[in-house]
């Protein structure tokens, strides 16, 4: 992973259009100690040491070696590895290691060049220790002898600048220098003839110094044999022969010939040939025919691993004397190698809402071989949200060209083609499946525009009445909704605390029971809000109803129930069947259903004489009044409702049943009940304890009274005017019907000392049906109190229904 990211900010940095055109250059000696200080490459670039760790500064190579570090505390580049710099570059005259260092947030880059000094860490050396060299005696002086020349690895001062002799001797000196061709040589130069008889052998130390402080040097020992006669050397036909050969070449295969010739004849012009193994060098690839001077392949070429060979041939006559060329064996390339695709970054899942233009991958791509197979060009295959965009040298980036979108497409499958230039071509392909990472762009959406829920009245608490549901297209938190309640207009109170919502499954509660009659509905909002930042919400209205139940009985409201005595309504003896009697007026605070009230007659004096409307609540004559049918008649109404189970209440009345509403002289014992008598009585036993006190205070008053009363009874004189009556009885004029109490006319018996009553009909001859007037017998006028019809009084009970105990008590008179 930090390779990647190390990749990814290289890459980002190449592809910036500002980087630095100029590298920052460098050098360094190899050998350097790890942590040797190269350069200060902070205050080069420009930035603080602060900014290397605030954006992450790296060096990347090539080669991914990291062979100089860099010090992100103060920005210094300093050594990391041991460098050898003849291991990096050989025998090449430069040697820079190429840098990049990358810096992220913001993305930026800067080259660097590092050239690494040589120094002088070799010593020349011989290929071998011990040469030896014939030389016929009669050659003559200033005779120039070749000789395979010591090899230094170092380069330049630090190379080999000189050779020399050791003990100097009187016969040879030392010559070296370097061709027109840049091949250098050494040579022995003969001073004076060599005589055998004189001398047979010549040994010295031949040594080479190079230029270096302090200098290196290599010495080989040379050992001179004087010969006779053969006094002419091989030479070749050229001094460099230039072969080429392709690197797909069968093993056997004849790269070129050398030609060496010699004028001397016999073994003296017998010429072998054989490679001369320099310092370092074995070429176990090539072998050379020891006869015909054929150079052959004996193994696979790669020109990527070697473009050229140099070869040192060496050609001996049969009397001992050599000459060297030199072969350059050029290796031709051929498209054998395809294009590698090396990912530097690579950016997945990527954000659904990144802008187009934004880098998805950075890779770079490279082909092992030279020239138009070495050419590599890149394609998409069948990709229109994304495109290929060249950054810096073969580096390219993967940018996204349109808006992306999580909801359609998830992932792609981006596969980039890299193709070299070859005949026939080669490919590579690179496949980058890009996923896309959700934003929360998509709010929350509601099954339904709206929801209706029902609930019956005095359900239990925390009852569940129903269930919104909110999806989101989007996913992980981004898609997680949870519900709330608002008021269903923002001019209204907080929603009813009668209603809740789970925050997770959206289950809608009623927390407390409701009561149809004081609450018919409510609308709420429930808001569905997922948790991605920043949170995208919905809302839907919810509509509760609340379904009635049938929690109310029937109130009556006429007749009232709550009067004592209670209510007679006044029927005619000539009224015929279908006679109305008097109206049952009820209500039920419940709706629907449960409201449909329905009327029946449950008790009453004469179950045949009246008729109720079961839904009006009209009270009727069924059949024709009679004379043998009793006066007063008690009727019990049942009123029921329509629910399940029914409700019900009863409405308790009275009918008097009158001959003619204008006649008074009605017995007395017709009308009277025994309640009536009984209340008589006690209004009596009140009025004679008074009249006895009367008596007491003053007999004279008393008589007086008599002779009064007596006299105006004789004259019949009777309370006609209005005015004399109580104010009930007009209120009781305007309603239609007569109150509770009734009054009659009480007159005493002409000539009669005693206390006999004598009931007459009603005293309404010139007054309306519901007026009466009381007389007095004597000039003391007094109202006679109210009698009631009756003593019982029918109460029903909490339910508004009668008991069968409390039914079958009533005594209908």
């Amino acid at each position: 992973m930090a390779i990647a990211r190390q990749v990814l900010c290289l890459s980002a940095l190449l592809s910036l259009p500002h980087a630095r055109s100029q590298p920052l250059r460098y050098s360094v000696a190899e050998e350097a100690p790890s942590g040797s200080l190269v350069a200060d490459v902070a205050e080069d670039a420009g930035l603080a040491p602060a900014q290397l760790s605030a954006r992450r500064a790296r060096l990347a190579s090539e080669d991914g070696r990291q062979r100089l570090r860099l010090d992100r505390a103060t920005g210094r580049l300093v050594v990391a590895e041991r460098l050898d710099r003849e291991e990096l570059c050989a025998q090449a005259p430069a040697c820079t290691l190429p840098l990049e260092l990358l810096l992220a947030d913001p993305l930026q880059f800067f080259r660097i060049e590092v050239a690494v000094r040589d120094v002088n860490d070799h010593s020349p050396r011989f290929p071998d220790e011990q040469i030896t060299l014939k030389i016929p005696e009669r050659t003559d002086p200033g005779s120039r002898f070749p000789l395979v020349g010591a090899r230094d690895l170092d380069i330049g001062s630090n190379s080999i600048q000189g050779y020399s002799i050791s003990p100097e001797n009187e016969y040879f000196s030392v010559s070296f220098g370097s061709r027109a061709g840049g091949d250098k040589y050494v040579e022995l130069v003969l001073e004076k003839p060599l005589d055998r008889e004189e001398q047979a052998e010549v040994d010295f130390s031949l040594t080479a110094v190079d230029g270096g402080f302090p200098p290196r040097s290599g010495s080989t020992q040379i050992c001179i044999v004087v010969l006779d006669v053969n006094d002419n050397a091989p030479v070749f036909t050229q001094d460099r022969y230039i072969g080429q050969i392709l690197e797909n070449a069968p093993e056997g295969s004849v790269v070129l010939s050398v030609v060496a010739s010699d004028l001397d004849t016999g073994l003296n012009s017998d010429i072998s040939y054989q490679f001369i193994e320099e310092v370092g060098q074995r070429h176990l690839a090539f072998e050379i025919d020891a006869k015909s001077g054929e150079i052959k392949l004996t193994k696979p070429l790669d020109f990527e691993t070697a473009e050229s060979y140099e070869l040192s041939v060496q050609a001996t006559d049969g009397g001992g004397l050599s000459a060297i060329c030199k072969v350059w064996v050029e290796v031709l390339d051929v498209n054998d190698n395809a294009p590698e695709l090396v990912v530097s970054s690579f950016s997945s899942p990527l954000p659904e809402n990144v802008s187009p233009g934004t880098v998805v991958a950075f890779f770079t791509v490279r082909d092992r071989d030279a020239g138009a197979n070495g050419k590599v060009t890149c394609a998409l295959e069948d990709q229109l949200s994304f495109s290929l965009r060249p950054a810096y040298k073969n580096y390219y980036e993967l940018v996204t060209v349109t808006t992306l979108d999580r909801e359609e497409t998830a992932g792609y499958i981006v596969t980039v083609t890299a193709a070299d230039a070859g005949s026939p071509p080669l490919t590579t392909t690179q496949t980058f499946t890009v996923d896309i990472s959700d934003v929360n762009d998509n709010a929350p959406v509601f099954n339904q525009t709206s929801y209706t829920m029902y609930v019956r009245e005095n359900s239990v608490p925390t009852v569940l009445v129903g269930t919104v549901h909110a999806s989101d297209a989007d996913i992980g938190p981004n898609a997680k909704v949870t519900y709330s309640l608002a008021p269903a207009h923002l001019t209204e109170q907080p929603p009813c605390s009668c209603i809740s919502v789970n925050s997770e499954n959206g289950h809608v509660f009623v927390l407390r029971p409701l009561d149809y009659e004081e609450l018919k509905q409510v609308e709420v909002l429930v808001i569905a809000c997922d948790a991605g930042s920043p949170p995208l919400n919905a809302n839907v209205t919810v509509r509760l109803v609340v379904v009635d139940e049938n929690d109310n009985a029937p109130l009556v409201l006429h007749p009232a129930q709550d009067s004592s005595p209670a209510s007679s309504e006044l029927v005619p003896m000539s009224a015929e069947a279908g006679y109305l009697v008097t109206k049952v007026v009820a209500v039920d605070a419940d709706s629907g259903q449960n409201s449909w009230l329905s009327y029946h007659l449950l008790k009453a004096t004469d179950p045949g004489l009246f008729v109720v409307g079961a839904q009006s609540g009209e009270v009727h004559l069924r059949r024709p009044v009679t004379e043998r049918d009793t006066m007063k008649q008690k009727l019990v109404i049942l009123v029921r409702d329509n629910g399940r189970p029914p409700l019900s209440a009863t409405a308790a009345l009275n009918a008097l049943l009158l001959n003619d509403f204008s006649d008074v002289r009605l017995p007395h014992s017709s009308l009277a009940t025994e309640d009536d008598s009984d209340s008589l009585t006690t209004y009596l036993i009140i009025s004679l304890v008074f009249v006895s006190l009367l008596f007491l205070a003053s007999m004279a008053a008393f008589i007086t009274c008599k002779v009064c009363k007596r006299k105006e009874l004789k004259d019949g004189h009777v309370l006609y005017a209005a005015s004399n009556l109580p104010g009930s009885l007009a209120a009781a004029a305007s309603a239609g019907t007569l109150p509770h109490p009734y009054c009659y006319e009480i007159n005493l018996t002409t000539g009669s000392g005693n206390s006999e009553f004598k009931f007459l009909k009603p005293i309404l001859p010139s007054l309306p049906p519901q007026h009466c007037a009381v007389d007095g017998g004597t000039d003391e006028e007094k109202v006679f109190p109210h009698i009631p019809l009756s003593s019982e009084d029918v109460t029903p009970d909490n339910t508004g229904m009668l008991s069968a105990e409390e039914f079958n008590s009533l005594s209908f008179s």
